[in-house]
This record gives C-alpha cells, structure tokens and sequence, in this order.
C-alpha cells in the first residue's frame, strides 16, 4: 500500500476530494506529505507541534463537511466549463448574489442562480467570465492561470538581532482562516496576538460555527476599534506591534493611511501581508478558487473536482507561518506577502500520484476542543494598557 495514498486516506483529505457521487481522488496525495514537511520546519523554527492533516482537514470535519465534485465542500463555490476551460466562482456574501443579474446581465435571477451561471460561462472564455466577475467584485478564477511563487520579501525598516516569538505583540487585522492561523501559531508560540476587528464588520467567522471561530482565535485579545473613526488609535497598535498581519484590500489601509509605508515601524518589525493574487492584491479571493487558480484540483473522468476544503487558505496560513519565522530569525524589518494563489499553484506542481487506491477512506477528524475566543472587543482596555507601555517614551 502507498504510504501517501494511506497517509491520505487517514487523513480525510480522500473523503473531501472527488466525485460527490464515485470514488475519493487520490491524485494530489504529495500535497499531505509537502504540508508534512512545512509544519515540521513550523515546529522548528516556532517549537510548536502542528499536525498538517488536523489544519488541512479540521474545519470540515467540524461543519461536518464532504465531497462534493465540482461544488465545493463548502458549497459556495463551483466549478464550471467554460467555452475554452474551466473556472471557478465564488459565491459566500450576499453582495455576490445580488451583483448576480449585472453578471449576466438579466432582470431577475432564479433563487437557484447555478444552472444560469452554468449556461452562461459555456459561451464565454474563462478570461472572459473572471473579468466581468472582477468588475463586479466576485471572486472569480480560471482554472491554472496563476503561476507558483515564494513569498516575496522586501526590506522595510531595521532588523534586529534573531527574534523568538514569545512574547512579541502581534497585531491579528485578518479575517477568515489564512491569517488567523498564521496568528494562531504565532500565539501558541507565547506571542502576545491581538485580534483587531470592526464592530460594524467583524470577522465573518464569528457568525458560523463557533468551534471552527475558537479554533482559530482562541488565545488572542479581542480588540474592537472602528477603522474609520479611530484611525489614530489603531495607528498606534500598529506602531507598538512587533508583527503585522492584514489580509484585507490593500487601497482600504492606504487610504486610512494605515499600511506598511504609513505606520511607523518598531525595529525588526515583521509586516505580513495575505492576498489573493500577487499582481492583483485588490482582487476578491477565496480559498476554493485560489486554488483553482493554482492549479490545484482533484480530477474524475470528466473534468475537475475541487481538492479538500478551501485548501488554499490552511496552505497559505502554514507558509506565512513560516515566513514570519524566518523573518524573525533573520531580525525582522521586512514587508511580506504571500499569495494564496501562488501557494496553491506551487503544491499543483508537485507529482501527481494514482488517483486510485484500496486504502480504507476516513472521514475527517476535528481538532481537539479549543477554549472559547473571547467576546467582541472584550480586551479593549487590556491592549490600550499594553500599547500606552509599549509607547511610553520615556515613562
């Protein structure tokens, strides 16, 4: 028996890969054993023990999630021919929907708007459909279209001696998974995370299962400020911060004058930054169609099927992860940012294996129960003390 094909199988990933109705995929089995090896670089450069099919798989087992071929496990996202190939479209807000008739340039759209969105995107080219999705801010991806990348480094600000992460103050801006693992790991490490959210738009997590919200935010300050209002004291949090990490559209923060280049940095600070698409950080993106935009997709007999759940995001918050780690081995000082796309697209490119096996499938196991996050905002005065400390020059 293969030990990636086994290792797959017992992991859950073959339970969330193929045909929702035919046999589970077992042709991106490397991918498991490459995540294998990034977590155990994680444990050395963090100390922290992370299992990679728990990361990979944890969330859908604990919304109870499985395969279902060219409809995401998640069932936001689908994948459809198109006149020239296949892509992907993602629809998990409510504005996705109802940007739905300027799509397709229809009065009205059915409750059900799968079966228009398939007629439509078979007679247009995949180009053709991700650019109409773009202007109306859909996360949209055609099948392979973006290429496999290291994160990019640059310098920005002064380094310092090599850096552990206990006891280093993290500022948490991202929503949803990627960033809020990277954050997570960064917290089980003794950093000190502070999860900032707006009280008018909070993380989306927090209005789904609870257990997958604890999972990633469990440990952190919760730090509610409005962006538009409190400019200045969110500036100063991110003065103070050691690292970094946003994950929202880049032309929000500068014009609140709250990027990178704007805010006064600590020396050694790490700034990271997740998006979807190097070239088009503005760009909508999800984890299902990043990684279709990777490249990275199981396959049946007809055509693609999406590989895990939403894999592209616990990839790219591993690789961030780690390259946030070495930034601080290295002294900080640095602006990082890793495409979501460009992380899927470098574990498509590992060897495919047998897409069939006779190792027994598992369904995906949850992770251990995590402590409950806190509450909205609940640390407010906790990190106003910590930043007034941090800032007091002298005191």
């Amino acid at each position: 028996m293969d030990s990636a094909a086994a290792d797959w199988a017992a992991s859950g990933l073959a339970h969330l890969t193929g045909p929702a109705d035919g046999p589970p995929d077992f042709s991106r089995a490397g991918v498991l054993a490459e995540a294998r090896r990034l977590t155990a670089d994680i444990g050395q450069l963090l100390g922290v023990e992370t299992d990679a099919a728990t990361i990979l798989a944890g969330r859908a087992a604990l919304l109870g999630l499985t395969r279902q071929g060219r409809v995401s496990a998640g069932r936001a996202t689908r994948l459809l021919a198109t006149a020239d190939g296949w892509c992907a479209i993602a629809l998990p807000r409510a504005d996705d929907v109802a940007a739905l008739p300027a799509l397709l340039e229809a009065d009205t759209i059915p409750a059900d708007p799968w079966p228009a969105l398939t007629d439509w995107a078979a007679t247009h080219s995949s180009e053709a459909v991700v650019a109409r999705a773009q202007l109306l801010d859909i996360a949209a991806a055609a099948l392979g279209e973006t290429a496999a990348a290291p994160p990019v480094v640059r310098r920005a600000g002064t380094a310092t001696e090599t850096r552990e992460a206990d006891g280093l103050l993290v500022a948490d801006l991202s929503p949803l998974w990627a960033g809020p693992l990277c954050a997570q790991l960064l917290a089980r490490a003794g950093a000190v995370v502070v999860k900032v959210e707006s009280p008018a738009r909070p993380d989306g997590t927090r209005r789904g299962e609870p257990a997958f919200f604890d999972w990633m935010n469990f440990g952190k300050l919760s730090y509610a400020v409005d962006f538009d209002n409190d400019v200045d004291e969110l500036r100063r949090l991110l003065s103070a911060a050691d690292v970094v990490i946003e994950a929202s559209r880049p032309a929000g923060l500068q014009r609140r004058r709250l990027s990178a280049d704007d805010v006064p940095a600590r020396p050694g600070r790490v700034w990271l930054r997740i998006n979807g698409y190097r070239d088009q950080p503005d760009r909508a993106a999800f984890g299902d169609d990043a990684a279709v935009a990777g490249g990275l997709v199981g396959s049946d007999s007809d055509g693609p099927v999406f590989c895990g759940d939403a894999i592209a995001d616990p990839l790219s918050g591993l690789e961030a992860a780690r390259a946030v780690a070495q930034s601080l081995h290295r002294g900080g000082g640095e602006v990082i940012e890793v495409s979501m796309a460009a992380v899927a697209a470098r574990y498509a490119g590992l060897p495919r294996e047998s897409s069939i096996s006779d190792s027994p499938v598992a369904a995906p196991q949850p992770p251990p129960p995590s402590p409950s996050a806190p509450p909205l905002g609940a640390d407010n005065a906790a990190v106003r003390h910590i930043v007034a400390e941090r800032l007091c020059t002298p005191c």
